[in-house]
Protein backbone atom coordinates (compact mmCIF):
# COMPACT_ATOMS: atom_id res chain seq x y z
CA UNK A 1 0.00 0.00 0.00
CA UNK A 2 1.24 3.69 -0.97
CA UNK A 3 1.23 5.74 2.68
CA UNK A 4 2.19 8.94 0.80
CA UNK A 5 2.67 10.95 -2.20
CA UNK A 6 4.85 8.82 -4.56
CA UNK A 7 6.26 9.59 -8.25
CA UNK A 8 8.13 7.54 -11.07
CA UNK A 9 9.01 8.24 -14.48
CA UNK A 10 8.90 5.34 -16.92
CA UNK A 11 9.89 5.10 -20.67
CA UNK A 12 7.42 3.40 -22.53
CA UNK A 13 9.02 1.33 -25.20
CA UNK A 14 7.58 -0.25 -28.86
CA UNK A 15 6.67 -3.76 -28.18
CA UNK A 16 8.31 -6.55 -31.00
CA UNK A 17 6.30 -6.94 -33.71
CA UNK A 18 4.21 -4.02 -32.95
CA UNK A 19 4.25 -0.40 -34.76
CA UNK A 20 4.43 2.63 -32.99
CA UNK A 21 1.19 3.64 -34.24
CA UNK A 22 -0.13 0.26 -32.16
CA UNK A 23 1.85 1.08 -29.12
CA UNK A 24 0.61 4.43 -28.32
CA UNK A 25 -2.78 3.18 -28.34
CA UNK A 26 -2.02 0.37 -26.33
CA UNK A 27 -0.81 3.00 -23.40
CA UNK A 28 -3.06 5.99 -24.00
CA UNK A 29 -6.12 3.42 -24.44
CA UNK A 30 -4.75 1.71 -20.95
CA UNK A 31 -4.54 5.02 -19.13
CA UNK A 32 -7.63 5.96 -20.23
CA UNK A 33 -9.74 3.12 -19.14
CA UNK A 34 -13.39 4.01 -18.26
CA UNK A 35 -13.56 1.37 -15.48
CA UNK A 36 -10.70 3.26 -13.62
CA UNK A 37 -11.33 6.85 -14.70
CA UNK A 38 -15.02 6.83 -13.97
CA UNK A 39 -16.25 6.89 -17.01
CA UNK A 40 -13.74 9.37 -18.55
CA UNK A 41 -14.43 12.12 -16.23
CA UNK A 42 -10.82 12.11 -14.68
CA UNK A 43 -9.20 12.55 -17.92
CA UNK A 44 -7.31 15.98 -18.57
CA UNK A 45 -5.04 16.64 -21.49
CA UNK A 46 -2.15 19.35 -22.75
CA UNK A 47 -1.89 20.52 -26.07
CA UNK A 48 -3.75 16.77 -27.59
CA UNK A 49 -6.95 15.58 -27.05
CA UNK A 50 -7.68 12.81 -25.20
CA UNK A 51 -9.64 11.09 -28.11
CA UNK A 52 -6.86 11.46 -30.74
CA UNK A 53 -3.81 11.88 -28.69
CA UNK A 54 -2.40 8.43 -30.22
CA UNK A 55 -2.80 9.96 -33.38
CA UNK A 56 -1.38 13.27 -32.55
CA UNK A 57 1.79 12.32 -30.59
CA UNK A 58 2.23 10.07 -33.88
CA UNK A 59 1.81 12.87 -36.50
CA UNK A 60 4.51 14.75 -34.41
CA UNK A 61 6.79 11.70 -34.73
CA UNK A 62 6.41 12.33 -38.60
CA UNK A 63 7.12 15.98 -38.75
CA UNK A 64 10.17 16.05 -36.54
CA UNK A 65 11.16 13.17 -39.21
CA UNK A 66 10.37 15.52 -41.83
CA UNK A 67 11.82 18.30 -40.51
CA UNK A 68 14.78 17.48 -38.84
CA UNK A 69 15.77 14.29 -41.17
CA UNK A 70 16.66 12.18 -38.20
CA UNK A 71 14.65 8.91 -37.87
CA UNK A 72 14.49 7.27 -34.34
CA UNK A 73 17.16 5.35 -33.38
CA UNK A 74 16.43 3.84 -29.97
CA UNK A 75 12.41 2.22 -29.59
CA UNK A 76 10.95 4.64 -26.56
CA UNK A 77 8.17 6.53 -27.97
CA UNK A 78 6.62 7.93 -24.96
CA UNK A 79 7.25 8.73 -20.95
CA UNK A 80 4.64 7.98 -17.80
CA UNK A 81 4.78 9.40 -15.06
CA UNK A 82 3.34 7.42 -12.01
CA UNK A 83 1.73 9.68 -9.14
CA UNK A 84 0.36 7.84 -6.09
CA UNK A 85 -1.60 9.86 -3.17
CA UNK A 86 -2.06 8.84 0.39
CA UNK A 87 -5.41 7.01 1.14
CA UNK A 88 -8.36 9.25 1.66
CA UNK A 89 -6.35 12.65 1.67
CA UNK A 90 -7.28 13.52 -1.98
CA UNK A 91 -10.15 13.79 -4.26
CA UNK A 92 -9.93 12.67 -7.79
CA UNK A 93 -10.75 15.86 -9.18
CA UNK A 94 -7.94 17.47 -7.11
CA UNK A 95 -5.51 14.82 -7.75
CA UNK A 96 -5.88 15.38 -11.49
CA UNK A 97 -5.37 18.84 -11.52
CA UNK A 98 -1.89 18.25 -9.24
CA UNK A 99 -0.86 15.28 -12.17
CA UNK A 100 -2.09 18.01 -14.35
CA UNK A 101 0.35 20.78 -12.98
CA UNK A 102 3.21 18.32 -12.61
CA UNK A 103 3.39 16.96 -16.31
CA UNK A 104 3.10 21.00 -16.81
CA UNK A 105 6.22 21.88 -14.88
CA UNK A 106 8.03 18.35 -15.34
CA UNK A 107 7.72 18.57 -19.41
CA UNK A 108 8.09 23.12 -18.93
CA UNK A 109 5.00 22.81 -21.41
CA UNK A 110 6.93 21.78 -24.29
CA UNK A 111 5.37 18.12 -24.59
CA UNK A 112 1.86 17.30 -25.04
CA UNK A 113 0.54 14.90 -22.39
CA UNK A 114 -2.52 13.59 -21.17
CA UNK A 115 -3.10 12.63 -17.21
CA UNK A 116 -5.38 10.02 -16.47
CA UNK A 117 -6.70 9.51 -12.61
CA UNK A 118 -7.77 5.90 -11.47
CA UNK A 119 -9.51 5.13 -8.94
CA UNK A 120 -10.21 1.53 -9.21
CA UNK A 121 -7.75 0.73 -6.12
CA UNK A 122 -7.07 1.85 -2.59
CA UNK A 123 -4.80 4.50 -3.23
CA UNK A 124 -5.34 7.47 -6.17
CA UNK A 125 -3.10 7.70 -8.74
CA UNK A 126 -2.28 9.70 -11.63
CA UNK A 127 -1.15 7.99 -15.44
CA UNK A 128 0.58 11.05 -16.96
CA UNK A 129 1.74 9.79 -20.68
CA UNK A 130 3.72 12.78 -22.29
CA UNK A 131 4.90 12.64 -25.83
CA UNK A 132 8.68 12.07 -26.60
CA UNK A 133 8.83 14.53 -29.31
CA UNK A 134 8.14 18.02 -28.40
CA UNK A 135 5.67 20.03 -29.67
CA UNK A 136 7.98 21.94 -32.12
CA UNK A 137 8.76 18.61 -33.52
CA UNK A 138 12.33 19.85 -33.21
CA UNK A 139 13.64 17.83 -30.45
CA UNK A 140 13.41 14.39 -28.26
CA UNK A 141 12.89 14.50 -24.19
CA UNK A 142 16.44 12.37 -23.08
CA UNK A 143 16.25 10.96 -20.20
CA UNK A 144 18.99 12.64 -18.18
CA UNK A 145 21.00 11.06 -15.13
CA UNK A 146 18.83 10.93 -11.75
CA UNK A 147 15.76 12.56 -14.17
CA UNK A 148 14.12 10.51 -11.10
CA UNK A 149 15.06 12.65 -8.45
CA UNK A 150 14.40 15.71 -9.90
CA UNK A 151 10.68 14.51 -10.97
CA UNK A 152 10.15 13.76 -7.43
CA UNK A 153 11.43 17.07 -6.14
CA UNK A 154 9.06 18.59 -8.74
CA UNK A 155 5.74 16.69 -7.45
CA UNK A 156 6.75 16.78 -3.53
CA UNK A 157 7.06 20.98 -4.20
CA UNK A 158 3.65 20.65 -5.98
CA UNK A 159 2.02 18.49 -3.10
CA UNK A 160 3.02 20.38 -0.49
CA UNK A 161 1.76 23.74 -1.79
CA UNK A 162 -1.53 21.89 -2.44
CA UNK A 163 -1.21 20.68 1.73
CA UNK A 164 -0.52 17.03 0.46
CA UNK A 165 2.13 14.12 2.32
CA UNK A 166 5.50 13.57 0.87
CA UNK A 167 7.81 10.99 1.61
CA UNK A 168 10.56 11.92 3.69
CA UNK A 169 13.44 10.33 3.23
CA UNK A 170 14.72 8.20 5.21
CA UNK A 171 18.37 7.08 6.34
CA UNK A 172 19.26 3.66 4.63
CA UNK A 173 19.63 1.68 8.01
CA UNK A 174 16.22 2.89 8.89
CA UNK A 175 14.57 1.47 5.22
CA UNK A 176 12.07 -1.27 5.02
CA UNK A 177 14.01 -3.91 3.79
CA UNK A 178 11.56 -6.61 1.57
CA UNK A 179 13.97 -9.75 2.57
CA UNK A 180 16.70 -10.12 4.91
CA UNK A 181 19.94 -9.96 3.72
CA UNK A 182 23.46 -10.51 4.69
CA UNK A 183 24.59 -7.30 7.02
CA UNK A 184 26.14 -4.65 4.87
CA UNK A 185 29.84 -4.34 5.72
CA UNK A 186 30.71 -0.55 5.18
CA UNK A 187 34.25 0.15 4.84
CA UNK A 188 33.73 4.42 4.82
CA UNK A 189 32.52 3.82 8.86
CA UNK A 190 35.63 1.52 9.80
CA UNK A 191 37.38 4.83 8.11
CA UNK A 192 35.43 7.18 10.09
CA UNK A 193 35.99 5.40 13.64
CA UNK A 194 39.74 5.28 12.51
CA UNK A 195 40.09 8.74 11.59
CA UNK A 196 38.13 9.44 15.05
CA UNK A 197 40.88 7.38 17.14
CA UNK A 198 43.55 9.08 15.14
CA UNK A 199 42.30 13.13 16.03
CA UNK A 200 42.08 12.09 19.70
CA UNK A 201 45.95 11.50 19.74
CA UNK A 202 46.21 15.28 19.16
CA UNK A 203 48.50 15.10 15.67
CA UNK A 204 50.50 17.60 15.23
CA UNK A 205 50.03 17.77 11.31
CA UNK A 206 48.66 16.29 8.74
CA UNK A 207 51.11 14.46 7.74
CA UNK A 208 51.66 12.99 11.63
CA UNK A 209 47.88 11.84 11.01
CA UNK A 210 48.65 10.07 8.18
CA UNK A 211 51.09 8.24 10.06
CA UNK A 212 48.80 7.06 13.17
CA UNK A 213 46.41 5.79 10.01
CA UNK A 214 49.42 4.19 8.65
CA UNK A 215 49.88 2.41 12.49
CA UNK A 216 46.33 1.46 11.96
CA UNK A 217 46.99 -0.65 9.11
CA UNK A 218 45.69 1.84 6.39
CA UNK A 219 47.70 2.83 3.12
CA UNK A 220 47.77 6.07 2.41
CA UNK A 221 47.95 7.57 -0.95
CA UNK A 222 48.94 10.99 -1.09
CA UNK A 223 48.36 14.16 -3.68
CA UNK A 224 45.70 15.65 -5.41
CA UNK A 225 43.29 13.80 -3.57
CA UNK A 226 44.57 11.80 -0.13
CA UNK A 227 42.70 8.13 -0.11
CA UNK A 228 42.86 5.22 1.96
CA UNK A 229 42.98 1.73 1.36
CA UNK A 230 43.03 -1.59 3.99
CA UNK A 231 43.11 -5.18 2.89
CA UNK A 232 39.30 -6.37 1.96
CA UNK A 233 38.79 -3.00 0.08
CA UNK A 234 38.40 -2.95 -4.00
CA UNK A 235 39.80 0.50 -4.27
CA UNK A 236 41.44 3.29 -2.18
CA UNK A 237 38.74 5.57 -0.79
CA UNK A 238 39.22 9.42 -0.55
CA UNK A 239 38.26 11.53 2.72
CA UNK A 240 36.04 13.71 0.67
CA UNK A 241 33.58 10.76 -0.07
CA UNK A 242 33.55 9.92 3.54
CA UNK A 243 31.11 13.05 4.21
CA UNK A 244 30.74 15.92 6.73
CA UNK A 245 33.22 16.26 9.45
CA UNK A 246 35.70 13.92 7.45
CA UNK A 247 37.04 15.43 4.55
CA UNK A 248 40.44 16.74 4.51
CA UNK A 249 40.09 20.06 4.40
CA UNK A 250 38.05 19.38 7.68
CA UNK A 251 40.19 17.09 9.27
CA UNK A 252 43.09 19.67 8.89
CA UNK A 253 40.75 22.71 10.51
CA UNK A 254 40.77 20.16 13.39
CA UNK A 255 44.21 19.69 13.38
CA UNK A 256 45.18 23.23 13.20
CA UNK A 257 42.76 24.13 15.94
CA UNK A 258 40.20 25.78 13.97
CA UNK A 259 37.16 23.66 14.68
CA UNK A 260 35.92 21.18 16.94
CA UNK A 261 35.58 17.45 15.29
CA UNK A 262 32.17 16.07 15.89
CA UNK A 263 32.40 11.89 15.98
CA UNK A 264 29.48 10.66 13.75
CA UNK A 265 27.00 9.18 16.39
CA UNK A 266 26.14 5.33 15.73
CA UNK A 267 22.69 5.41 16.36
CA UNK A 268 21.18 8.39 14.13
CA UNK A 269 17.36 6.55 14.74
CA UNK A 270 17.67 8.20 18.06
CA UNK A 271 18.23 11.78 16.25
CA UNK A 272 15.50 11.25 13.56
CA UNK A 273 13.12 9.74 16.34
CA UNK A 274 13.53 13.59 17.52
CA UNK A 275 10.99 14.67 14.95
CA UNK A 276 12.04 18.16 14.33
CA UNK A 277 9.30 20.78 15.63
CA UNK A 278 10.07 23.33 12.92
CA UNK A 279 8.90 20.28 10.48
CA UNK A 280 6.12 19.56 12.00
CA UNK A 281 4.57 23.22 12.50
CA UNK A 282 4.92 23.96 8.77
CA UNK A 283 4.11 20.58 7.53
CA UNK A 284 1.32 20.88 9.92
CA UNK A 285 0.22 24.63 8.66
CA UNK A 286 0.67 23.43 4.44
CA UNK A 287 -1.66 20.69 5.22
CA UNK A 288 -4.05 22.41 7.27
CA UNK A 289 -7.17 23.22 5.21
CA UNK A 290 -9.62 24.33 7.66
CA UNK A 291 -10.93 28.07 8.94
CA UNK A 292 -8.09 30.02 8.66
CA UNK A 293 -6.22 28.14 6.00
CA UNK A 294 -6.79 31.00 3.15
CA UNK A 295 -6.38 33.84 4.64
CA UNK A 296 -2.52 31.49 5.58
CA UNK A 297 -1.93 31.54 2.08
CA UNK A 298 -2.86 34.53 1.05
CA UNK A 299 -0.41 36.10 3.17
CA UNK A 300 2.13 33.64 2.63
CA UNK A 301 3.90 32.41 -0.41
CA UNK A 302 2.89 28.53 -0.32
CA UNK A 303 5.26 27.64 -3.67
CA UNK A 304 8.12 29.15 -2.18
CA UNK A 305 6.93 27.57 1.49
CA UNK A 306 7.20 24.13 -0.37
CA UNK A 307 10.78 24.46 -1.36
CA UNK A 308 11.82 25.92 1.68
CA UNK A 309 10.42 22.72 3.26
CA UNK A 310 12.48 20.05 0.81
CA UNK A 311 15.54 22.61 1.16
CA UNK A 312 15.29 21.94 5.28
CA UNK A 313 14.83 18.07 4.37
CA UNK A 314 17.42 17.28 2.30
CA UNK A 315 20.22 19.41 4.80
CA UNK A 316 18.32 17.31 7.55
CA UNK A 317 17.56 20.90 9.39
CA UNK A 318 15.62 19.90 12.23
CA UNK A 319 15.43 24.02 13.99
CA UNK A 320 15.75 27.29 13.55
CA UNK A 321 18.78 26.99 15.69
CA UNK A 322 20.17 24.37 13.62
CA UNK A 323 18.86 26.93 10.57
CA UNK A 324 21.04 29.36 12.11
CA UNK A 325 23.78 27.98 12.62
CA UNK A 326 24.13 26.96 9.05
CA UNK A 327 23.28 29.86 7.69
CA UNK A 328 26.17 31.59 9.87
CA UNK A 329 28.81 29.14 8.65
CA UNK A 330 27.60 29.43 5.48
CA UNK A 331 28.32 32.82 5.14
CA UNK A 332 31.73 32.43 7.01
CA UNK A 333 32.92 30.26 4.63
CA UNK A 334 31.70 33.07 2.05
CA UNK A 335 33.43 35.76 3.51
CA UNK A 336 36.73 33.90 3.89
CA UNK A 337 37.12 33.32 0.60
CA UNK A 338 35.72 36.75 -0.78
CA UNK A 339 38.73 38.31 1.24
CA UNK A 340 41.05 35.67 -0.24
CA UNK A 341 40.23 36.70 -3.99
CA UNK A 342 40.42 39.93 -2.79
CA UNK A 343 43.89 39.55 -0.66
CA UNK A 344 44.92 37.18 -4.38
CA UNK A 345 43.96 40.59 -6.37
CA UNK A 346 45.76 43.11 -4.36
CA UNK A 347 49.13 40.62 -4.66
CA UNK A 348 48.55 40.57 -8.56
CA UNK A 349 48.58 44.16 -8.93
CA UNK A 350 51.90 44.96 -6.39
CA UNK A 351 53.57 41.88 -8.85
CA UNK A 352 52.24 43.61 -12.51
CA UNK A 353 53.45 47.06 -10.82
CA UNK A 354 56.64 46.13 -9.41
CA UNK A 355 57.70 43.93 -12.70
CA UNK A 356 56.95 47.00 -14.24
CA UNK A 357 59.34 49.20 -12.35
CA UNK A 358 61.85 46.90 -12.56
CA UNK A 359 61.53 46.62 -16.09
CA UNK A 360 61.33 50.33 -16.50
CA UNK A 361 64.48 50.60 -13.46
CA UNK A 362 66.68 48.26 -16.37
CA UNK A 363 65.84 50.12 -19.36
CA UNK A 364 66.68 53.53 -17.69
CA UNK A 365 69.97 52.96 -15.48
CA UNK A 366 72.28 54.04 -17.88
CA UNK A 367 70.93 57.32 -18.81
CA UNK A 368 70.12 58.20 -15.13
CA UNK A 369 73.81 57.46 -14.67
CA UNK A 370 75.24 60.06 -17.72
CA UNK A 371 72.11 62.59 -16.09
CA UNK A 372 73.90 62.14 -12.62
CA UNK A 373 77.63 61.98 -14.40
CA UNK A 374 76.32 65.36 -15.96
CA UNK A 375 75.67 67.19 -12.75
CA UNK A 376 71.63 66.70 -12.66
CA UNK A 377 72.38 69.24 -16.15
CA UNK A 378 68.74 71.02 -16.58
CA UNK A 379 69.58 71.02 -20.75
CA UNK A 380 69.81 66.60 -20.00
CA UNK A 381 67.03 66.24 -18.07
CA UNK A 382 64.85 68.01 -20.73
CA UNK A 383 66.17 66.02 -23.28
CA UNK A 384 65.67 62.74 -21.22
CA UNK A 385 62.71 63.67 -19.47
CA UNK A 386 60.80 60.60 -20.18
CA UNK A 387 63.67 57.82 -19.17
CA UNK A 388 64.61 59.87 -16.22
CA UNK A 389 61.06 60.26 -15.02
CA UNK A 390 60.12 56.49 -15.24
CA UNK A 391 63.64 56.15 -13.67
CA UNK A 392 62.90 58.28 -10.20
CA UNK A 393 59.19 56.68 -10.01
CA UNK A 394 60.52 53.05 -10.32
CA UNK A 395 63.24 54.16 -7.35
CA UNK A 396 60.36 55.76 -5.43
CA UNK A 397 58.29 52.57 -5.81
CA UNK A 398 60.82 50.47 -4.48
CA UNK A 399 61.56 53.14 -1.52
CA UNK A 400 57.54 52.52 -0.84
CA UNK A 401 58.12 49.26 -0.49
CA UNK A 402 60.74 48.56 1.32
CA UNK A 403 62.87 46.67 -1.20
CA UNK A 404 66.51 46.67 -1.11
CA UNK A 405 67.50 43.69 -3.18
CA UNK A 406 65.65 43.62 -6.39
CA UNK A 407 63.63 40.54 -7.16
CA UNK A 408 64.12 38.74 -10.44
CA UNK A 409 61.56 38.80 -13.05
CA UNK A 410 61.23 35.46 -13.59
CA UNK A 411 60.47 35.16 -10.21
CA UNK A 412 57.70 37.53 -10.19
CA UNK A 413 56.44 35.99 -12.96
CA UNK A 414 56.51 32.51 -11.38
CA UNK A 415 54.52 33.77 -8.46
CA UNK A 416 52.30 35.43 -10.54
CA UNK A 417 50.57 32.61 -11.77
CA UNK A 418 50.63 30.72 -8.73
CA UNK A 419 48.50 33.30 -7.18
CA UNK A 420 46.56 33.83 -10.42
CA UNK A 421 45.80 29.83 -10.00
CA UNK A 422 45.15 30.19 -6.33
CA UNK A 423 42.79 32.80 -7.59
CA UNK A 424 40.76 31.03 -9.97
CA UNK A 425 40.32 27.75 -7.77
CA UNK A 426 39.09 30.07 -4.92
CA UNK A 427 36.98 31.53 -7.81
CA UNK A 428 35.01 28.88 -8.34
CA UNK A 429 34.46 27.61 -4.37
CA UNK A 430 32.98 31.19 -4.33
CA UNK A 431 30.68 31.16 -6.70
CA UNK A 432 29.57 27.19 -5.03
CA UNK A 433 30.04 29.31 -1.52
CA UNK A 434 28.21 32.51 -2.76
CA UNK A 435 24.77 30.01 -4.49
CA UNK A 436 24.71 28.05 -1.07
CA UNK A 437 24.72 30.89 0.98
CA UNK A 438 21.81 32.33 -0.35
CA UNK A 439 20.26 29.23 -0.58
CA UNK A 440 20.48 29.42 3.25
CA UNK A 441 19.63 32.93 3.79
CA UNK A 442 16.31 32.83 1.79
CA UNK A 443 15.78 29.52 3.86
CA UNK A 444 16.51 31.73 7.16
CA UNK A 445 13.98 34.27 5.55
CA UNK A 446 11.36 32.16 5.12
CA UNK A 447 11.35 30.07 8.27
CA UNK A 448 11.27 33.44 10.16
CA UNK A 449 8.57 34.82 8.43
CA UNK A 450 6.31 31.59 8.94
CA UNK A 451 7.48 31.50 12.69
CA UNK A 452 6.24 35.08 12.99
CA UNK A 453 2.88 34.68 11.34
CA UNK A 454 2.16 31.93 13.25
CA UNK A 455 3.09 33.65 16.44
CA UNK A 456 1.04 36.86 15.31
CA UNK A 457 -1.99 34.21 14.55
CA UNK A 458 -0.97 32.96 18.29
CA UNK A 459 -1.53 35.90 20.08
CA UNK A 460 -4.25 36.90 17.96
CA UNK A 461 -6.38 33.36 18.99
CA UNK A 462 -5.35 33.90 22.91
CA UNK A 463 -6.84 37.57 22.43
CA UNK A 464 -9.87 36.71 21.05
CA UNK A 465 -10.48 34.28 24.05
CA UNK A 466 -9.52 36.21 26.67
CA UNK A 467 -12.65 38.76 25.41
CA UNK A 468 -14.36 35.99 25.73
CA UNK A 469 -13.86 35.11 28.96
CA UNK A 470 -14.55 38.29 30.18
CA UNK A 471 -17.65 38.50 28.01
CA UNK A 472 -18.36 36.19 29.95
Amino acid sequence: MVELAATRLIALHKNKGKSVAACLKSRTDYAQNPDKTQQGELVSSYECSPLTVDEEFMLSKRQYELMTGRRQKNDVIAYQIRQSFKPGEITPEEANRVGYELGKRFTKGKHAFLVATHTDRAHIHNHIVFNSTSLDCKRKFRDFHNSGLALQKVSDIICMEHGLSIIEKKPYKERIKRTTYPKRHCFRDEIRQAIDRALLKKPKDFEEFLRLLEQDGYTCKRGKHTALWKEGQDRFLRFRSLGEGYTEEEIRAVILGEKEHRIRSKNKQAVNQKRLNLLVDIDARLQAKGIGYQRWATVYNLKQMAQTMIFLREHGIEDIDQLREKTKQSTERFDQLNEKIKTAEKRLVEIASLKKHIINYAKTKDVYVDYRKSGYSRKFHESHREAITLHKAAKDAFNELGIKKLPKVKDLSAEYAEVLADKKSAYTQYRNARAEMQDYLKAQKNVEQFLNLNRQEEEKAQEEKRKEETQR
